[in-house]
């Protein structure tokens, strides 16, 4: 009896110490400044900016990961390349969790989406040493956004094709897409449909987990977690496929292979009207806020079943 007890204590206590890893304010401003304090945009233009990033990304990753490697690809004749890394080699069912580094046109892109790969930077640190039940494979995609959006040369789309080339045992995608900017003003809060300002509220202070109709149990039960941990208002919202934003990123790649997948956003613009302009700066964001939505993904992801 003893023993039980013990066993149990320890157990108690490894989950415990789990837990109490923290998103770090001061290095998501870190973060941020390196990804968008830049000469040149990090659009697929700007091949130089791009690597760049990637390869701060790559370092970051490294850091901490159990392995570290990019996945390069060509296109218009030019090489573009994913940053991976991955936890918990020694399963075989695989979680991924990606977030795109490219930016649209000329701006410096703090919450679209270096918000993201923030959220990936934090969680590579948080996930250091962590017993896993599954393994996690992290993705920072590039060419996500226009000219490429929608084509086979989205990073996300070699992603998750060459997941299902290779046969690999996936459980499900959480993409982390615009999850920076907050307004608890009135009216802040926009939707594609507007009835469901009755049901969502107008005030842009929450963080949204989007999930399309369809049997898909990884994001249903990943929902569930989340919304029940996260310190910032979490609200689900489910809708078809078709519905305008609904797969505005790179979960979409995921969908089309029949991968489980869901998108956390602070809903893009819907809200926040500096998306694809020039005043999307790291100024504008709320770090306390990013930093509950990354502890809440964490938690998610390393709570024991």
């Amino acid at each position: 009896m003893k023993l039980r007890l013990n066993i149990l204590f320890i157990l108690i206590c490894l989950n415990a110490i789990s837990w109490t890893q923290k998103a770090d304010n001061t290095l998501i401003e870190k973060h941020l400044t390196a990804l968008t304090k830049t000469e040149k945009a990090r659009n697929h233009l700007n091949l130089k900016t791009l690597n760049a990033a990637a390869d701060y990304i790559f370092k970051e990753f490294d850091k901490f990961a159990d392995t570290t490697f990019y996945q390069t690809y060509e296109a218009n004749g030019k090489e573009y390349k994913n940053v991976i890394c991955r936890f918990g080699t020694e399963h075989e069912e695989t979680t991924v969790v990606g977030a795109h580094y490219d930016v649209c046109g000329d701006q410096e892109g703090a919450d679209d989406n270096a918000s993201g790969i923030v959220g990936l930077l934090e969680l590579s640190r948080m996930l250091k040493g962590q017993k896993l039940e599954h393994q996690i494979e992290m993705v920072a995609f590039t060419l996500e956004e226009p000219p490429y959006f929608r084509t086979e040369k989205m990073g996300s789309y070699i992603h998750a094709k060459s997941l299902i080339d290779s046969e690999r045992n996936v459980k499900g995608m959480v993409c982390l897409e615009m999850i920076g900017y907050y307004d608890s003003a009135k009216k802040s809060q926009h939707y594609p449909l507007r009835f469901l300002s009755m049901f969502y509220g107008n005030r842009g202070d929450f963080i949204t987990v989007v999930n399309k109709f369809g049997k898909h149990k990884f994001a249903r039960k990943f929902t569930k977690k989340f919304k029940k941990i996260s310190e910032v208002e979490a609200k689900k919202f489910t809708g078809p496929k078709g519905l305008q934003g609904i797969d505005f990123s790179d979960h979409l790649n995921y969908w089309k292979f029949g991968i489980s997948a869901l998108m956390i956003t602070d809903t893009a613009f819907y809200r926040n009207m500096h998306y694809h302009e020039s005043g999307d700066k790291m100024e504008i964001l709320d770090l306390s806020k990013m930093a509950h939505v990354i502890d809440a993904v964490f938690k998610s992801l390393t709570e024991k079943k």
